[in-house]
């Protein structure tokens, strides 16, 4: 008798619970505007003072072996942007899967960026890339970004 009641009431909260945790268009569409954003904004334009923007206090980036923060981040684009020519940096994605919980995002994509110097490619670069989004009062902010890249022919 017990078995009987136990096992509708645990088919109802797993369905339950998995519906709770689709996410809605609404919220992949503010995801794949982040990643736009966060690419065209601080590593497309090497704007630093976009960061809060775009990502937590405690954001980390593990970049192909390394633990970037903000901090870091920063040191590299200021180091950047003494370049005599800057590349014009053009970013693309392929979005592979959202995983919703609670109020965050996990999320994986590839990532494309052309590098070129006054209309002329000069580089090609692709990364295969998770991420963690956190919904905060100022909206879907980057927690964390792990980035591998990818070899290109």
């Amino acid at each position: 008798m017990t078995k009987k009641i136990i096992l509708p009431i645990f088919l109802f909260f797993s369905v339950y619970s998995l519906q709770a945790q689709n996410i809605k268009p609404k919220e992949e569409e503010a995801i794949k505007q982040l990643i736009q954003n966060v690419f065209d904004d601080v590593w497309g334009e090497l704007d630093s003072t976009k960061i809060e923007k775009y990502h937590t206090d405690d954001f980390l980036l593990l970049e192909h072996g390394e633990v970037w923060t903000n901090d870091t981040i920063k040191s590299y684009i200021a180091k950047a942007r003494q370049s005599e020519k800057l590349p014009k940096r053009t970013n693309s994605f392929e979005f592979i899967r959202f995983v919703k919980s609670k109020n965050s995002i996990w999320f994986a994509y590839q990532n494309y960026a052309t590098l070129s110097v006054d209309g002329k490619v000069t580089r090609e670069l692709q990364w295969l890339e998770s991420a963690v989004a956190i919904k905060t009062k100022q909206g879907w902010k980057l927690q964390m970004l792990h980035s591998t890249r990818v070899k290109r022919d």
